[in-house]
């Protein structure tokens, strides 16, 4: 999930790229910064506070695939020490593209591996109570013991077996 830094900078980017309709092109472009960032030995050099910050953007500037306006996000993410935030922007700012066409991704959360049928079905079900397209991306999380788990936005709905045995503990106790 994405840091509070992380979302401030991808919805600045979003409304930058809206403004000027070009979502996919910095869609692509903040792809390329994760990229880039996710090698650790380029984090490592670009995250080191013994190198001046005008030598890491120099740097940077000879990195293959950047134009200048992803140069000057990633300068910018040098100068405020978050070369680590850069995954969450891009997650954040595809999490807003999609949101603005109307698409929304849920997370799905259950016991045992969900089939491509039950997967379709809970995608289904969502985008008639949704009234969007809903994409289902599905984990597995033995400790649920039951039942499932769906985060969309800033929604959650826990339906786990889990869950109820913790509210049903909390209300016994509360009841002695």
């Amino acid at each position: 999930m994405a840091t509070a830094a992380a979302r401030r900078y991808a919805r600045a980017a979003f409304e930058l790229a809206s403004e000027e309709k070009r979502v996919d092109e910095w869609r692509q472009r903040l792809a390329t910064i994760r990229e880039l960032l996710s090698n650790p030995r380029i984090a490592a050099v670009l995250e080191n506070p013994t190198i001046a910050t005008s030598e890491r953007m120099q740097l940077l500037s000879g990195a293959g695939g950047l134009d200048a306006e992803a140069g000057n996000l990633v300068g910018l993410l040098i100068e405020s020490s978050r070369i680590g935030e850069a995954a969450g922007i891009a997650d954040e700012f595809d999490r807003l593209a999609d949101e603005a066409a109307g698409k929304i991704h849920a997370l799905v959360t259950s016991a045992v591996e969900l089939s491509a049928d039950e997967r379709r079905e809970v995608a289904d079900s969502l985008s008639k109570q949704l009234g969007a397209e809903v994409s289902v991306q599905s984990v597995v999380d033995r400790r649920i013991i039951g039942g499932v788990k769906v985060q969309y936005g800033d929604h959650l709905i826990d339906a786990t077996v889990a869950t109820r045995l913790q509210q049903l503990r909390r209300r016994l106790a509360d009841a002695s």
